[in-house]
């Protein structure tokens, strides 16, 4: 990870700009490079300064924060997006993850917990709003047609400290598995399935086992 994350804000409110960048000054990792208040101006400036992440807003005047999102990772699929936003509607949280995004936040995310999702998403995680992403797992189809899944062999290789048998959990967990289910099912006890899961849930860089089978659904695992 380089020592700044280089970040591009896309948001129509500059309040919420002034805000956001007040904050940011705070973290000595985090550098703000530039700012957007449409869709179409994110699209150029994505091109431009080529940022390590971009905090997006969905509602944009020009363009939205979706049609921008596809745009940008269409052309540096490198980049990583955060979805910042109040919408919360179904349609508008799967487009967005179709689009390309990397995570999905509501703007009434506590700051701590921000500064931490742009950490592990420049880190290469996948991130949503717990509320998102019940609402996420119950789309599979569409998550798996989002571009570029990969194999099985290229999400093993990217998370090649996975042990064999942290897959086989992973995928009961993709299955809607209980860990009483996973005991049942790989004949071991259920202390040892809660075990599995939370190295699954560390090593993924989520914060549950949703958010675990959502990114192993969204990477092509299954």
């Amino acid at each position: 990870m380089p020592d700044k994350i280089r970040i591009l804000m896309v948001e129509d409110h500059k309040l919420l700009r002034v805000g956001l960048k007040a904050i940011f000054e705070e973290y000595p990792m985090l550098e703000v490079i530039g700012e957007a208040e449409d869709g179409q101006t994110a699209v150029k400036l994505a091109r431009e300064l080529k940022p390590d992440l971009i905090l997006m807003d969905i509602g944009l005047p020009v363009m939205s924060g979706i049609e921008a999102t596809r745009r940008i990772k269409e052309s540096n699929p490198e980049i990583k997006i955060v979805i910042l936003t109040s919408h919360a509607l179904e349609n508008e949280v799967m487009e967005a993850l179709a689009a390309g995004a990397n995570a999905y936040a509501m703007k009434d995310i506590k700051t701590e917990y921000l500064i931490t999702v742009i950490q592990t998403v420049s880190e290469g995680a996948f991130w949503l709003d717990p509320g998102i992403a019940k609402v996420v797992m119950q789309k599979k189809p569409l998550i798996l047609s989002a571009p570029r899944p990969q194999s099985r062999a290229s999400f093993k290789a990217e998370h090649a400290n996975l042990t064999e048998r942290e897959y086989e959990v992973l995928k009961l967990v993709v299955d809607g598995m209980s860990n009483n289910d996973i005991a049942d099912e790989l004949k071991i006890s259920e202390h040892t399935a809660k075990a599995h899961v939370c190295n699954i849930i560390q090593k993924l860089v989520v914060d549950d086992r949703t958010q675990a089978a959502v990114k192993a659904l969204k990477e092509g695992l299954v």
